[in-house]
Formats: C-alpha cells, structure tokens, sequence
C-alpha cells in the first residue's frame, strides 16, 4: 500500500484502481513520470511516462481486468503527447502463479499491450539486456513530433541528442 501512495503522489501520475464491492483492491495499475535516475528522464521536454505497476490478485486473474486496467491509464489527457513505456523484467513475474514460462509470460505481455499501440523497441539499456526474455515496449502518441521520436530512438541506445 505505501509504495502505491508514494506511487500515485507523483505529479501527472494515473493510477486505476480495481476493487471489489466490499473495497478490496483485487488489482491496480499506475502510470507515471520516471525517475530522474532512470534514463528515460533525460529525453527533453519530459514527454515519457511509464507503466510503472500492473497487478491483478491470482484470484482475479483471466477476466480481463489487466485489460481494462490498461485502457484506463492509457486515458491519461496526455497520452497523444507522450511516449508511454513498460519494462518487463522477468524476475518481478508471477511466473508460479500463472503457471507458465518466461517466454510465455513475455508473450502474454506483448498481446495485452500490442492492441494500445504499443510495440517492442529495442534498446541496450542493461537490465532489459540481461535476460532474453525481459522486454521493453512503448507507444509513442500522435502528437509526438519527428525530432522527439528522433530523440527517443537514440535514447534507448544511451544517446542523448
């Protein structure tokens, strides 16, 4: 719960919450500025913002909630002026509770956010190159000039331009 509050304090950060009839959060998803450490911070103006949690309980898995939750932060009044991002490291999945591989799991993730918009990008960024099956996806909104989708190609290789 605190790392969700300190979470959704972030400015411009959307935060959906699904919760069952007697108030209990079954799953949440947040969206929201990176950190100035991250690399993505450096792309100027501050035009990126990142899916930085998506969960659903195991008992409420396979009813699409992951879906909606999605489309709702991707309702952020920005979104068509932004390069939204995931990260999909595949040691933070809930690989026993789902009940398949690493790979399978990647492939999950491709299929819920492909249908946004979103695409895989490839990047040398270490911790996304440490595995084979982490992932990095992003959807770059329709507003979103030339020079910043330059900017953002060569960001994820470490250039900044």
């Amino acid at each position: 719960r605190t790392s969700l509050e300190e979470k959704a304090a972030q400015p411009e950060a959307n935060v959906v919450l699904a919760v069952t009839d007697q108030d209990h959060i079954v799953g949440f998803g947040v969206l929201s500025c990176p950190r100035p450490e991250d690399r993505w911070y450096a792309l100027d103006p501050p035009i990126m913002m990142e899916i930085k949690a998506l969960e659903v309980a195991r008992s409420w898995r396979s009813l699409g909630l992951a879906d909606k939750i999605v489309r709702l932060l991707l309702a952020h009044p920005r979104a068509e002026d932004l390069v939204v991002y995931m990260v999909g490291y595949s040691w933070t999945w809930d690989l026993d509770g789902a009940g398949i591989s690493a790979q399978q799991y990647r492939q999950m993730m491709i299929k819920l956010f492909e249908p946004y918009g979103f695409q895989e990008y490839e990047t040398n960024e270490p911790n996304i190159c440490l595995k084979t099956e982490n992932i990095f996806m992003g959807r770059i909104g329709r507003n979103v000039s030339v020079d910043l989708r330059n900017k953002f190609k060569w960001l994820r290789f470490g250039i900044e331009l």
